[in-house]
């Protein structure tokens, strides 16, 4: 049975994302905004809680929050590898199980992005509160390799129960009723407008660009992509772009010196610069080792960048190879050398085909269709 929303109904988000508090307000990580943004056509209020990361302070990927209807709580920011940042998670979780559970106390509608320490949290609280209508988003890999702390919160989300739905990535077979597919948006109606127009200019004459968007590291593949490069010899290959950053960032750049191309390193852009890397670029390389859906594939799709992407999670539900993309399978540097070479031969014709059949599927990740979805799906208003 689904919930009604009245326009006055408020929400709480719960999530580890990227929060950072100004002198005159807060910026965050833009595509959430954005997501949150169009919420507020069915929700008259949000509270978001997220933490604060104070070192993303310059990071051009985040935007000022300038909408009064959002209300920010942002928490110390926890995480990492070592032992000492495992202990200090675990000295902070009763200060977040606090504030996490009076802010549920609040709301009727609880929205929590998983995995996540706070929505791990939330998930515990849900059981308690069978009356709240909580919706769950899974952004993880759904069917396949997951840490033990994502595994946990996989299994205690296959088992809530009363007015709680997941929506994951993927369509997968024998889910029980309240796992739902879902695509998440990262597409305006203006961006739609901006990619038809871009494909249409679009050329693919003889210099093709390749990029990559993501996070500069070992497990997004980053070095799969470097060095083939090193050693792929073809006039056609242009520029390379590689758009984010991270602290391994330098290890890939002095890699990059032996590329014998034109090679950019860009950091995070915001959304209008991204597009531009898109609207020169022909292929985008994401060889990474686990994802859910990621974003960058859609957008990617709707500027007219061909996907070579990693045979994993539902990415395969979407690419199809030597069709709209190419799939990395397994995902190793020999095979990003076979599929560099095949699209490298791709006849102009073939391109242009592939890249309109991109456009229209990518209209499934459009935030009007996200909202489509979700009264369809989550709420009924």
């Amino acid at each position: 049975m689904h919930k009604y929303i009245s326009k006055y109904s408020r929400l709480l988000v719960i999530s580890d994302t990227g929060i950072v508090k100004l002198n005159e307000g807060y910026k965050a990580y833009e595509p959430v905004v954005k997501e949150l943004n169009s919420l507020l056509n069915e929700f008259n209020e949000i509270t978001w809680i997220g933490f604060h990361k104070k070192d993303q302070i310059n990071n051009n990927s985040y935007i000022h929050l300038n909408n009064n209807k959002i209300n920010i709580l942002a928490l110390k920011s926890v995480g990492g590898r070592s032992f000492l940042s495992k202990i200090k998670i675990f000295l902070y979780y009763p200060y977040m199980f606090f504030i996490i559970f009076k802010e549920i106390k609040k709301h009727t509608y609880i929205h929590t992005r998983a995995p996540s320490h706070p929505s791990f949290i939330a998930v515990l609280i849900s059981f308690f509160y069978p009356q709240k209508v909580f919706w769950h988003k899974f952004a993880g890999n759904w069917n396949g390799y997951l840490s033990w702390f994502y595994k946990v919160q996989k299994k205690l989300l296959k088992h809530v129960k009363n007015e709680s739905y997941v929506t994951v990535n993927g369509n997968w077979s024998n889910q029980k009723k309240h796992i739902i597919p879902f695509e998440n948006p990262c597409l305006t109606e203006e961006d739609r407008k901006n990619g038809k127009e871009i494909i249409q200019q679009k050329t693919f004459g003889d210099k093709i660009h390749f990029c990559f968007v993501g996070n500069i590291n070992y497990h997004k593949g980053v070095h799969l992509i470097v060095e083939p490069f090193t050693k792929y010899k073809n006039d056609r290959i242009g520029e390379i772009h590689f758009v984010g950053s991270s602290d391994q960032i330098d290890i890939f750049k002095d890699m990059s010196n032996s590329i014998p191309y034109d090679v950019f390193f860009h950091g995070f852009l915001n959304q209008d610069e991204l597009k531009k890397i898109y609207e020169k670029c022909h292929f985008l390389l994401l060889p990474s080792k686990s994802e859910g859906f990621p974003k960058v594939v859609g957008e990617a799709m709707n500027y007219g960048c061909i996907p070579i992407v990693s045979k994993i999670s539902c990415i395969d539900q979407y690419v199809t190879d030597n069709k709209n993309g190419f799939l990395l399978s397994p995902i190793s540097k020999e095979s990003i050398l076979l599929k560099l070479n095949q699209a490298l031969l791709l006849e102009s014709k073939v391109f242009f085909k592939m890249i309109n059949f991109n456009y229209m599927l990518a209209g499934k990740f459009t935030y009007q269709e996200y909202i489509k979805n979700l009264k369809e799906k989550i709420f009924v208003s």
